[in-house]
């Protein structure tokens, strides 16, 4: 007979915004929030009993109810509070898992002083998915398309050659990526003292522009360990990172048949093929946790 195994369900893509309204000040959360809760779910596999099914619908009315009664702190703390909720509330949900991208929106200035007015950012997209089993948790947040760039600074030569290597050595390019990266917290434990999870991740983004723009680059892979560790030396409560970058190649055009010079001034900026550099950064002597493969999480 064929054994049912690892399964999950829940209400994918609940797009949440909550305006938090101070006096004339408002403020904005901007959230989609997809949940997954597993368990005691072998029943309705087998026989299509829903005896332990809490509807996906009623996981869907559970965000918005949240986002009114708690509030929304933070995407991870808006995740802790959905999480335990549903594992503490339903006895068959033995694990919920909740992943939540967040979209960022800048104040408009006015002259007045009503502040109501917001232009979203056109930056990186961040992300969380907590994870909660009834006694410990898994929290790993991170961003996606944050798209950064050294105009110099950078070089790639000295690399392995053979029949097929027509890449000429370059001592002067551009290094342009798009940066997708996952970290994930020591915190485990009700326990121990939460971070404070916005000021994590603006702390977080900040050693790694920082390091992206401080590292002399002889190769993307060591751009890229110079952010982690840059974030595992600076960030107590993280403990790995990982990297997905895209080598977003720029070429130099060649001029010369109009009788110019590219003194390394144009470029064509090439979308496909691309090179993809993919690593983790962990604190010594830890294990890692997060997916090789970034699309799963």
């Amino acid at each position: 007979m064929p054994i049912l195994g690892q399964n999950q369900y829940g209400k994918a893509e609940n797009r949440v915004v909550r305006i938090t309204r101070d006096g004339a000040t408002h403020h904005i959360k901007d959230l989609n929030v997809s949940v997954a809760l597993s368990g005691d779910m072998e029943e309705v596999h087998y026989s299509g009993s829903n005896a332990n099914v809490l509807p996906t619908d009623t996981t869907k009315n559970t965000v918005y109810a949240f986002a009114k009664e708690h509030g929304i702190e933070s995407a991870e703390q808006f995740g802790i509070h959905l999480a335990r909720h549903f594992v503490t509330s339903q006895e068959p949900i033995r694990t919920a898992r909740i992943r939540v991208e967040e979209y960022s929106w800048e104040r408009i200035e006015t002259p007045g002083e009503d502040e109501h007015s917001f232009v979203r950012q056109g930056q990186e997209t961040r992300l969380t998915q907590i994870t909660y089993d009834g006694s410990a948790w898994e929290v790993v947040s991170g961003l996606k398309d944050l798209t950064v760039m050294n105009s110099t600074n950078s070089e790639f030569w000295g690399y392995v050659k053979d029949k097929y290597t027509t890449l000429p050595e370059a001592y002067d390019r551009i290094l342009a990526t798009e940066v997708s990266s996952r970290w994930r917290f020591n915190w485990t434990d009700d326990a121990q003292e939460a971070p404070d999870w916005e000021e994590s991740y603006a702390q977080v983004k900040k050693h790694m522009l920082g390091a992206f723009a401080d590292t002399y680059s002889l190769s993307l892979q060591q751009t890229l360990y110079a952010m982690g560790s840059r974030i595992i030396e600076n960030r107590g409560e993280i403990d790995e990172v990982r990297f997905s970058l895209p080598n977003k190649h720029h070429f130099l055009v060649d001029l010369e048949p109009f009788g110019l010079k590219n003194d390394n001034e144009v470029y064509f900026a090439a979308d496909r093929p691309y090179g993809l550099i993919e690593a983790t950064v962990l604190r010594d002597g830890v294990e890692p946790r997060i997916p090789v493969d970034l699309t799963n999480l």
